[in-house]
């Protein structure tokens, strides 16, 4: 499956060259990932999950700019890996069909008691599998 959120450009994410600013998308990323472990799970009844996590890396490949605040853009995620205690989660942020840039992010699950990294429960791991892209082909 492929998880996809639609947000909105806000014109304070407009830099002084008149396109979105490149941090802006991290923060696209961000929210697009709240909805998939929380809000999109809450709306249909379902537990959030893995909100205990951090983001150890991210990385974004600025493809074709941004110039309107205002639109809604579709942040598509698909889940690249799953490990003992991280996941990778790869997001394709675009609008109307243009692909304006891919995203990549590694979270860690974390134990709120000890602050360290934690295996991945088996809960989350079957979520997590329902979004790998290997069964995101096709459909």
């Amino acid at each position: 499956m492929i998880h996809h959120s639609t947000l909105q450009v806000r014109w304070a994410d407009l830099d002084a060259f008149g396109h979105v600013n490149n941090a802006a998308y991290l923060v696209l990323a961000q929210e697009a990932r709240a909805d998939f472990t929380w809000y999109s799970r809450k709306a249909v009844g379902d537990r959030p999950i893995l909100t205990d996590m951090v983001v150890a890396r991210a990385e974004v490949d600025f493809l074709e700019p941004i110039y309107n605040g205002g639109i809604e853009i579709d942040v598509a995620i698909t889940v690249a890996r799953l490990g003992n205690a991280s996941f990778e989660l790869n997001y394709v942020i675009s609008h109307q069909g243009l692909i304006h840039a891919r995203a990549k992010t590694v979270q860690v699950g974390v134990s709120m008691e000890t602050k360290k990294s934690r295996p991945l429960t088996n809960e989350e791991r079957e979520y997590l599998s329902g979004y790998l892209e290997d069964s995101a082909e096709g459909k």
